[in-house]
């Protein structure tokens, strides 16, 4: 299984950007999926995720900002970022997930995409 993120890059505060990830060698349409991120000196955490029949939920910092969305026929996965903020500076990795509600990711991950929020 390989993951490839992308659309990641050097904005400023209150700007937008929409990452993709494309996903091979599993059976995409029957995997929730999710982003992750992981900023300098922090463990990596959940930001979004969404199920197999396309139910997205999101923590907490993400809500009313960031929009994730998914399609199957492309084995994709999408995070709108909007409104980007300084803390939102990180490596942005999509996986799939063990389960929706567990948000544990199931495989190795990709080499992520760096989000970089300054003025």
């Amino acid at each position: 299984v390989q993951f490839v993120e992308s659309g990641g890059g050097l904005v400023q505060p209150g700007g937008s950007l929409e990452l993709s990830c494309t996903a091979s060698g599993m059976n995409f349409l029957v995997w929730a999926m999710g982003w992750f991120r992981q900023a300098p000196g922090k463990e990596r955490e959940l930001v979004a995720r969404i199920s197999n029949l396309d139910t997205p939920d999101y923590s907490e910092f993400a809500k009313d900002r960031f929009t994730i969305s998914r399609r199957d026929s492309d084995q994709a996965v999408y995070l709108q970022m909007n409104d980007l903020r300084p803390e939102d500076t990180a490596i942005y990795y999509c996986n799939a997930l063990d389960s929706f509600w567990s948000g544990v990711p199931a495989f190795a991950w990709g080499q992520g995409t760096q989000v970089t929020v300054t003025a």
